[in-house]
């Protein structure tokens, strides 16, 4: 057996269970899972603490890094470096709030020259399924994007147009010959127009909240089932909300539709009747909703109903939120939270009696295998990357946002007591962040 690093624990994250065993990795390769007390002389061993857990790298598989175009937004050094800081090795890119968004073979070459030699962990690419661009879709699969993202309402730039049903109908079959994914943001506009012109005070998020009412993520997530029984086409719904939705999915599900949802730790951490008045910061769309709607989505969580947990990081330069005036209404909607994933849902997660092995399965192998890369990430096993996270559940930290590694360091987060510090990230059984070092230097590979 021949081996370059073994890192051994006492509480390492396998498929169902944590194990007390030593992970040998070999040319960037986990080679073998063996004893805890196995070692080779004369190979590097890093023995973990009693107190911390190893787990799979977190997969990410919903971020907004916003290069090319708007890189004053974000961009891919400060996301992937935020990305290794919170324990996650491999990311997706959203195909828009980037200039040109990803709806074109050519668009998306143009995303991966910029990409090139910028990041600090793995990267993947979602395209862009918008009106009148279905013979694109084949070209942009065989370039390596790992499926596509529509929006059912405006997308908020103007670049990346929502599209319809009709639209869809368009759409739809060339992604069932292709056998690819379609994620959506399930919002439709009916709704949200029946509720535009009510007045309120635009600081309130009540106000705000009464906008997005659930009818707009309910009659999208059923429309989005119905069409994919119709055209027998894998759909992903991106960031529910409205866990009145949950009996909808769960239902398709049992009957084989091909129908899967995700949510973000925002939706999971916070709750509408806690966020204050001109606390743009929280603002989000599909926006954070009461309590009890968020115990609706971890009963969803535990059940199966809901299958990943990703972040949905979106961020913008703070003058974009308005804080000068709280006004919800015209405020630009998004969070970031691509570093703070893990503790925020082991927080909440371990308040309700869920495991460390169920977190790995909605942020490792969950979202590894949404997108197709089960075999390489998202698990500890013989032949995956040696793609590895070190943390500490039970040490607790203040959310910070000097701290935060992303551009912009508005976050609704800020102040915030959490459990779970990561102490050191490996890529390919490269160590990338140490807590106490900080990062490495850029060794993100692209994924086509």
């Amino acid at each position: 057996m021949s081996s370059d690093l073994i890192i051994r624990g006492r509480n390492v994250v396998l498929r169902n269970s944590v194990e007390r065993v030593s992970i040998h990795i070999a040319n960037g390769v986990i080679s073998s899972v063996g004893p805890f007390e196995q070692s080779i002389p004369g190979v590097e061993m890093i023995d973990v603490d009693d107190d911390s857990v190893v787990m799979p790298g977190l997969v990410d598989t919903h971020v907004h890094i916003n290069s090319p175009g708007r890189t004053e937004w974000e961009g891919f050094e400060s996301a992937t470096l935020a990305a290794a800081a919170g324990g996650v090795t491999t990311l997706i890119d959203m195909p828009l709030n980037s200039i040109p968004a990803t709806t074109s073979v050519a668009h998306f070459e143009k995303k991966l020259e910029t990409a090139a030699g910028k990041c600090h962990v793995d990267l993947g690419f979602w395209g862009g399924v918008v009106p009148g661009n279905t013979s694109e879709l084949a070209g942009m699969c065989e370039a390596g994007v790992v499926g596509f993202k529509c929006f059912l309402v405006p997308s908020g730039v103007d670049e990346f147009p929502h599209v319809t049903e009709a639209d869809l109908r368009e759409a739809l079959p060339e992604l069932s010959r292709l056998d690819s994914l379609l994620i959506v943001h399930a919002e439709l506009p009916g709704p949200i127009d029946e509720h535009s012109g009510g007045g309120g005070d635009q600081k309130s998020y009540q106000t705000f909240l009464r906008s997005r009412p659930r009818a707009a993520e309910d009659e999208a997530v059923a429309m989005m089932i119905r069409l994919s029984r119709e055209f027998d086409t894998r759909v992903h719904i991106v960031h529910l909300s409205s866990s009145d939705a949950l009996p909808l999915i769960r239902k398709a599900q049992a009957a084989g539709v091909k129908i899967t949802a995700e949510t973000c730790p925002h939706y999971l951490h916070f709750a509408a009747e806690s966020i204050g008045d001109g606390s743009t910061e929280f603002k989000c769309c599909p926006p954070i909703r009461e309590g009890e709607n968020r115990e609706q989505l971890w009963r969803g969580l535990a059940d199966g109903t809901i299958g990943t947990v990703v972040s949905d990081h979106s961020p913008c330069p703070a003058s974009m939120k308005l804080p000068e005036t709280g006004d919800f209404m015209h405020a630009w909607g998004g969070i970031a939270s691509l570093q703070l994933r893990l503790p925020v849902v082991w927080t909440e997660a371990q308040g309700r009696g869920l495991s460390i092995p169920r977190i790995s399965e909605w942020m490792c192998s969950g979202p590894a295998a949404l997108v197709g890369l089960e075999r390489s990430k998202g698990s500890i096993k013989v032949g995956a990357d040696a793609d590895l996270v070190i943390w500490s559940p039970a040490k607790r930290f203040e959310v910070k946002p000097e701290d935060l590694e992303h551009r912009h360091k508005i976050s609704p987060y800020a102040g915030e007591l959490l459990s779970g510090v990561v102490e050191k990230t490996f890529l390919r059984g490269r160590k990338i962040y140490d807590v106490a070092t900080g990062h490495d230097e850029v060794s993100g590979q692209l994924i086509l």
